[in-house]
């Protein structure tokens, strides 16, 4: 078993598959505007962009097209209204969680996804009771990849940075928990560029699939 006092989570495309409801959002709003769906490999890695990646990618248009903003704002009202409907955790991860709270470690959240997101997708799958902080951008002045929201998730848990693990999908992930002072994971089963050398982001592991991850923290 690894030596840690704690666990923090990037949330989407690393705790949580939040793919299925982000295309479920696009493909109902591209109905809306008489455009076809889309597949879900066609744009399920860029999730992990947020809404600015997704209509960026989607409409193939920049945030100074004069369409961009409603068409954004629009996207994540029709996400939030369905917000959970397909979301769920990665394969493997319960049993993660499950050995955080036999062994009282305590777990929580430290994400890009703003808290009006990510307060309700978390009271949905019933997390929110029992993730120990769940950390937005609103509730510090620097997102990712600084590392002020990770700090902060630390001292609310009581914890010292070099005794936490921080898992995440993206580069900026990996950045922020090296800045705070974290052992870091690259979560390989996330949304992930096919571009992207995972390598290059010095993760002190890679994790290849979101099952093997529990054999890594606890074997």
């Amino acid at each position: 078993m690894l030596d840690f006092k704690a666990l923090l989570f990037d949330l989407d495309g690393t705790l949580l598959d939040t793919a299925p409801d982000f295309i479920l959002a696009i493909n109902k709003q591209l109905r809306t505007h008489g455009r076809q769906p889309l597949a879900e490999n066609a744009i399920r890695t860029s999730v992990s962009h947020g809404s600015i990646g997704m209509i960026e990618s989607v409409y193939e248009i920049k945030q100074d097209h004069p369409e961009f903003e409603s068409l954004k704002e629009e996207f994540l009202e029709i996400y939030l209204s369905n917000i959970a409907e397909k979301t769920e955790l990665f394969e493997g991860l319960q049993q993660v969680l499950d050995n955080c709270g036999r062994r009282n470690i305590p777990w929580g959240i430290v994400t890009n996804k703003p808290l009006k997101y990510t307060a309700p997708l978390m009271a949905k799958l019933g997390l929110d009771q029992q993730s120990a902080t769940t950390i937005c951008p609103d509730h510090v002045t620097n997102p990712k990849p600084d590392p002020e929201a990770l700090i902060l998730a630390c001292s609310q848990i009581n914890t010292a940075p070099s005794d936490c693990i921080y898992i995440g999908d993206h580069i900026r992930d990996i950045q922020a928990g090296r800045n705070a002072g974290m052992r870091t994971i690259a979560a390989e089963w996330g949304y992930i560029e096919e571009f992207e050398n995972i390598t290059e982001w010095k993760a002190d592991w890679m994790v290849k699939t979101s099952v093997d991850l529990n054999s890594l923290l606890f074997s």
